[in-house]
């Protein structure tokens, strides 16, 4: 009896252990995920720190990186060499990617964050320009970002001008904010409503913003996820996984936009809650669609804003825009 006893314990602590090892075999394992932002931590990331936060990732088996890169220029070209599984970008760079002529950068939107344009022309208050019209003859400072110099021109000739032709275009580069505080030029195109508006008013100098799609540019996706398409075929998964535990966190986000900005700041104290909390509260309403959805992706919008870029050269017409996103990940 002992010895049948002892064998019956050894058997049991064996089928425990075989147990335990096709668990963590079959569905518990941790799967390493790296994201690059688009710039340094704020408002617009801050679903990214809640998932984080909150354990969101962690249920859904991920061990997330995120990470700032030293040149957000290249965040495309990482994730489709691998070297990221997935990159905070925009629309139009996903758009312009895919359209280069030689070597196209076959990344895929899976996940549409900010639902509109956060680009925007601005102005002083001060300055009396009520309207793009009364730009004639002025300087607007831009980031030699040669779409938003197409996007000046269509918001001018709705306007009722001739284009960029009736004003002087200004390479500020990234100093937008303090070339129109100092009247260096009249007007910026390039910044983001939901930060440098609300920097600029901090200084004590408030604008008047003109939201591109109220002028002629069509609506467009501002962030977006992307993931290579190489990544999406191999790891459709994980992809799964890690939109829902990111819309999981906006949607929270969404609801208490400031406790978000309080994770943010737990992970990034150095931000500036002068700018990221207003932010915040101008954000919750444009990280959801018409509907109340948070992620979601259509063909039209999709559609719309590539034949803009087409028609402006920006993108070859044989660039179909539907290869550039799937909306088959978002919460329904």
């Amino acid at each position: 009896m002992k010895n049948k006893s002892g064998m019956y314990i050894v058997m049991t602590a064996m089928f425990l252990c075989f147990v335990s090892m096709m668990a963590c075999s079959s569905g518990n394992e941790i799967n390493k995920v790296k994201l690059a932002l688009d710039w340094f931590p704020n408002a617009n990331h801050i679903g990214l720190y809640v998932a984080e936060e909150k354990g969101y990732f962690a249920e859904e088996g991920l061990e997330v990186e995120i990470r700032t890169p030293s040149d957000p220029s290249t965040i495309l070209m990482t994730v489709v060499s691998g070297s990221d599984d997935f990159g905070i970008s925009y629309q139009p760079d996903v758009l312009l990617a895919r359209g280069k002529e030689e070597d196209p950068v076959n990344v895929v939107s899976v996940l549409g964050i900010v639902q509109h344009p956060l680009n925007s022309l601005m102005t002083l208050e001060s300055s009396g320009l009520g309207s793009p019209a009364d730009l004639a003859g002025k300087k607007v400072g831009y980031p030699n970002i040669e779409w938003n110099e197409h996007a000046l021109d269509t918001i001018l000739k709705t306007a009722g001008l001739n284009g960029v032709e009736d004003v002087e275009l200004v390479n500020v580069g990234w100093e937008l904010g303090s070339s129109v505080m100092s009247e260096k030029v009249s007007a910026i195109i390039g910044a983001y409503f939901t930060h440098e508006s609300i920097s600029l008013q901090n200084e004590g100098y408030p604008v008047d913003v003109f939201r591109m799609e109220d002028w002629g540019v069509p609506d467009y996706y501002e962030l977006v996820l992307v993931t290579s398409e190489r990544y999406l075929s191999e790891n459709p998964g994980t992809v799964e996984k890690f939109v829902r535990a990111v819309s999981r966190g906006y949607i929270d986000a969404i609801a208490d936009p400031q406790a978000g900005v309080d994770i943010l700041k737990k992970y990034s104290p150095e931000i500036d809650e002068n700018i990221d909390r207003p932010g915040a509260e101008l954000l919750k309403d444009l990280w959801q669609d018409e509907h109340g959805k948070f992620g979601r992706q259509t063909e039209n919008k999709w559609r719309k804003f590539a034949t803009w870029m087409q028609d402006n050269k920006l993108i070859d017409k044989s660039l179909d825009p539907v290869d550039a996103f799937t909306d088959r990940f978002s919460l329904k």
